[in-house]
Parts: C-alpha cells; sequence; structure tokens
C-alpha cells in the first residue's frame, strides 16, 4: 500500500497499481499547466513517485511534509496549481491516450482534492504536527520539502509529451513502464 497524508488525519491509501494509475493521470496534467518554478517542482516530485523505479509499495508523501512556500501568496499560489492539476485531471484529460481505462482515478483524485482543499499549508520552516500510522502525532521537523530548483522536471519526453524524470533519471513515468502513453498501457 501506498499513502499519501493530508492533515488532521485523513489519507488516502491506494494499491501498488492505484498508486500507478494515480501518478499517470496526475503527470499528464501537471505536464499541461506547469509553468511556474513551484510546479516543476512538483512535478518532479511526481516522478519520484514512479514504482517502476523506486519500488512498489514505497512511494507516497504527506501534505504537511513539503514546502509550500514562505509567504503566504506563494502557498496559496501552490496550493491553487495543485487544485488546478487535480480539476484537470478531473476533467479525463488525455485519458484517451492511454490504452487502459484508468480504474477509480476519480475516486483518487476527487479524494485526494478534498484532502488538498482541507489543508492549510505551513510556512516552510513552521513547526507543525503530523499524524502518525498509528494515530499519534510527530513534529514536522526535518521535512523534506520538494526537489530542489535544480532538481525540477523541466524537461519533457518527446515521444508521450509529458515533464519526464530529468535529472534524477531518462525518462518519463511511461517510458519505465516500456509502454507509449499513445501506443499501449500498462496491464492494470
Amino acid at each position: 500500500m501506498n499513502t499519501f497524508r493530508g492533515s488532521d488525519g485523513r489519507q488516502l491509501e491506494m494499491t501498488n497499481g492505484g498508486t500507478a494509475v494515480f501518478v499517470d493521470v496526475l503527470v499528464l496534467a501537471v505536464s499541461t499547466l506547469a509553468r511556474e518554478p513551484w510546479d516543476f517542482r512538483f512535478a518532479a516530485l511526481l516522478t519520484l513517485q514512479d514504482q517502476n523505479v523506486m519500488g512498489r509499495g514505497v512511494v507516497g508523501f504527506g501534505l504537511a511534509e513539503r514546502d509550500w512556500g514562505d509567504t503566504p501568496q506563494e502557498r496559496a499560489a501552490a496550493k491553487d496549481f495543485l487544485l488546478r492539476v487535480l480539476d484537470l485531471a478531473l476533467s479525463r484529460h488525455r485519458w484517451d491516450e492511454p490504452t487502459y481505462e484508468p480504474p477509480r482515478a476519480e475516486g483518487y483524485l476527487r479524494t485526494h482534492r478534498a484532502m488538498v482543499e482541507a489543508f492549510d499549508p505551513e510556512p516552510a520552516g513552521a513547526e507543525t504536527v503530523v499524524r502518525t500510522a498509528d494515530g499519534g502525532r510527530r513534529p514536522a521537523a526535518g521535512r523534506r520539502g520538494l526537489p530542489g530548483p535544480d532538481e525540477a522536471a523541466m524537461a519533457s519526453c518527446t515521444a508521450h509529451r509529458v515533464l519526464d524524470a530529468l535529472p534524477f533519471r531518462e525518462g518519463c513515468v511511461f517510458c519505465t513502464e516500456g509502454v507509449s502513453a499513445t501506443s499501449g498501457g500498462p496491464a492494470r
């Protein structure tokens, strides 16, 4: 199981296949909307959720663990971007390109959107508290943040027309599946 955590104990748990589909549809949307540095850093975070590279059952992230920006305006812009990405994905943007029907993707996207909507991003240096899997709470100090500006997903995979995982590795989430987003999809 892979877990994406929100606030107030909210979380979205998905199977490995569900996570792969969730990441695929988000990458399709984020690649269309990314314009600002934070957007490309978030795109890099998505590429790090590729289980074909990172390993099955070991991906996911918590909203409170991410760098949303230093000012209220930066945090609002970052949250707005993520909500727009989720809305575009919910509109089934480019879902006709993979040859598989994204099972349960709409439900995952709606759940994650509700988590983001309810989330109040803290300043990057703020001491926040997150819930642990056992229901406890721990400080979120030592937040990992997003990949740095020099690690932002700025390159585009020409075969699939999505942002790819450079500089972490060559290829996008569709390349690592060994299939084309437009000519054969993963067995899910």
